[in-house]
């Protein structure tokens, strides 16, 4: 098993400045991760020395980047907004290589007023492949998440319901594309988590562990403590010899101990899951 970690609790921190991601990385090694996530925004700037240094405490701690997050938005209604979406993203992607991670997670798009199913998942195919040629030619996965609300965004994610996130990486089989899965936020419309797990656990390679309070809420807990099925999920991924990165999302607010207990809970459950 490779456990990274997404410190969803940390972001005002880090994004103020009160925290920095010098201490992600500190804590992520204390805690015993192999690896820590990041997310886009924790690198407001992205010079030459701003990498070195994250890269220098990245050695100095002995771990590694897994994957860095980001919130492309290809739904927007402005065409020049979509074609900075892509520029963005295509600096995502070096700022990934730059790091050293191997995934960049992508994201459709909000669910912006006004756009038409099919209009939207054209825009959104036709962003993913225009970045999928960069993204190969730097060594770097992209890993579609099954998605709820970005930090940065204002509306939820124009292909959470399931059939549309599904429709549009079927519009995508003929790439590498991939899949960041999330263990909880089907749950948020009250879909099948497990439903979906099957439709799509040929092409996970991050398994996002991620929790809510309850079915319909979008409230997160500690994982283990809430609705998602994450034992039955760890059984199928096991059944499929999954051999791929868990990242856990904390976004509990519990402090350190959320990310201690959250790690236990993790190591358990996988080692105690039997194949379904």
């Amino acid at each position: 098993m490779k456990l990274s970690c997404l410190p969803v609790s940390l972001y005002d921190d880090i994004f103020t400045g009160k925290s920095t991601v010098a201490d992600w990385i500190r804590l992520g090694a204390e805690l015993g991760l192999d690896a820590v996530d990041f997310s886009i925004k924790f690198f407001p700037k992205r010079d030459a020395e701003t990498i070195k240094q994250t890269r220098a405490v990245l050695d100095k701690h002995n771990i590694t980047p897994c994957m860095l997050a980001c919130y492309s938005d290809f739904t927007h209604p402005d065409a020049a907004q979509r074609a900075q979406e892509l520029i963005d993203l295509k600096s995502d992607i070096a700022l990934a290589k730059a790091l050293g991670a191997k995934f960049l997670r992508v994201t459709a798009g909000q669910n912006h007023p006004g756009i038409e199913r099919e209009i939207g998942v054209h825009w959104v195919t036709d962003g993913f492949r225009r970045a999928l040629d960069e993204a190969e030619r730097h060594g770097i996965t992209l890993a579609y998440e099954n998605h709820t609300k970005g930090a940065p965004w204002n509306y939820w994610d124009f292909s959470q319901p399931t059939e549309i996130f599904l429709e549009i990486l079927d519009a995508l089989s003929d790439t590498p594309l991939g899949v960041c899965f999330d263990t909880a936020n089907p749950l948020v419309l009250g879909e099948d988590v497990l439903a979906l797990l099957e439709e799509v656990v040929h092409r996970i390679v991050v398994l996002h562990i991620f929790d809510l309070r309850e079915v319909g809420v979008f409230e997160a807990v500690r994982v283990g403590t809430g609705a998602s099925p994450i034992p039955q999920i760890f059984s199928h991924m096991r059944q499929t010899n999954y051999d791929g990165w868990l990242s856990i999302e904390e976004a509990s607010r519990s402090g350190q101990e959320g990310f201690t207990r959250s790690i236990e809970f993790v190591r358990e459950t996988w080692e105690q899951a039997s194949p379904a």
